[in-house]
């Protein structure tokens, strides 16, 4: 094994469910029976995206559930140009990952269309039509305002995923110590929250009544993550915490976080760095810490470093703040999670499994750490 401060182990299940860290990832995921139980004892903080990852619309672009799900959609369907300069699929099902060598995606390819299955994915209408009919708001349920988002259909939508909401469930039921912090360029963050509120203080989902009183944290104003050349600083509440000071600070503030928060990123840095990952949402992760495990949830996360949205920033040894940047495939289910939008549509348990998976794998590796 690579010592510890250079390579992440991972040794549990991909999201095919298969062992081993070269597998890609796609089908149902599973966690292998033989694998040994996580630590209960350890704190996940969990750092959730929002726009199609917990919620299919987006405010920034003007997208309702329709649109944006004929979006991600771009981003999952792979072919290539042909010798000839016309557009050839080599896939009719979505992946997260290319089906095979040379595929690129019709959004990497194209950029952002409107009307994709219409168009030139029309072999996906079937597709976009079915996991619009999963997210339909259910017949004879009290729709909430803050709840259900009217589609461009004029048909009533879940605004939050289902699935986020089984997470929270079961990590409480499963008595785990956990944490949750939205992490958004965009501004929905702020009715995310009351939702979120409503939901949890008010009992008002009625597929949820039962959900945890858990903290929460309402004033989204003050949560904000801004990078420069200089220092990259965290603002909270009325604190301030910069890598000025080290980046151990950054990592210990956000691990001793207490329920559901959230911070807005910094795009425009994102964007200065060309979308890459150097730019991209900055997570702290200590591969020495037994105690606190970071999973970054998010649909941007790619494997091609040129094209992700997270920074993973791994420290090199238990007693200095000193980090290096990891490659994202380094960090694939431990401690950075793509969303699979259309399984989170479909399988209510989406985001527990992930997750587990993630702990697992995580577990492998601070075992190793240790002996």
């Amino acid at each position: 094994m690579a010592e510890p401060s250079e390579k992440f182990s991972r040794g549990g299940a991909n999201q095919d469910g298969t062992e081993g860290s070269e597998q890609p990832p796609g089908g149902t995921a599973t966690v292998p029976r033989e694998l040994s139980s996580p630590n209960r004892s350890r704190k996940l903080i969990l750092h959730v995206d929002l726009n199609n990852t917990i919620l299919i619309s987006d405010a920034v672009t003007s997208q309702g559930t329709v649109a944006a799900l004929d979006y991600f959609l771009t981003t999952v369907t792979w072919g290539r140009m042909s010798k000839h300069g016309k557009w050839e699929w080599l896939s009719d099902s979505p992946s997260l990952l290319p089906p095979c060598e040379g595929a690129v995606s019709y959004y990497a390819q194209f950029g952002r269309v409107s009307g994709f299955t219409t168009r030139a994915g029309r072999r996906f209408r079937a597709i976009l039509d079915q996991h619009l009919e999963l997210l339909l708001w259910p017949d004879g349920l009290k729709a909430d305002r803050e709840l259900v988002t009217k589609g461009e259909d004029g048909r009533l939508y879940h605004w939050i995923l289902p699935s986020f909401f089984q997470l929270l469930r079961d990590l409480v039921r499963e008595g785990r110590d956990f944490a949750v912090l939205f992490r958004t360029f965009g501004t929905d963050l702020p009715r995310v929250l009351r939702t979120v509120q409503r939901a949890l203080k008010d009992g008002a989902h009625p597929l949820f009544p039962d959900l945890p009183d858990l903290k929460l944290d309402v004033n989204p104003a003050a949560g904000k993550i801004r990078c420069s050349r200089s220092a990259t600083v965290l603002s909270r509440d009325g604190e301030q915490v910069s890598t000025r000071d080290g980046e151990r600070g950054l990592y210990q503030y956000l691990s001793s976080v207490q329920g559901l928060g959230g911070f807005q990123d910094h795009f425009d840095w994102w964007a200065s760095h060309t979308f890459s990952i150097r730019g991209g949402k900055p997570l702290w992760v200590d591969p020495f810490d037994p105690t606190v495990q970071h999973i970054f949830i998010d649909d941007n996360i790619r494997q091609n470093d040129n094209d992700t949205i997270v920074h993973p920033k791994v420290f090199l040894d238990p007693s200095t703040a000193e980090t290096r940047t990891a490659c994202t495939s380094e960090l694939y289910d431990i401690a950075l999670v793509q969303t699979d939008l259309l399984r989170a549509i479909s399988e209510p348990s989406y985001f527990t499994q992930r997750v587990h998976i993630c702990m697992e794998n995580y577990e492998r590796n601070v075992q190793q750490v240790a002996a």
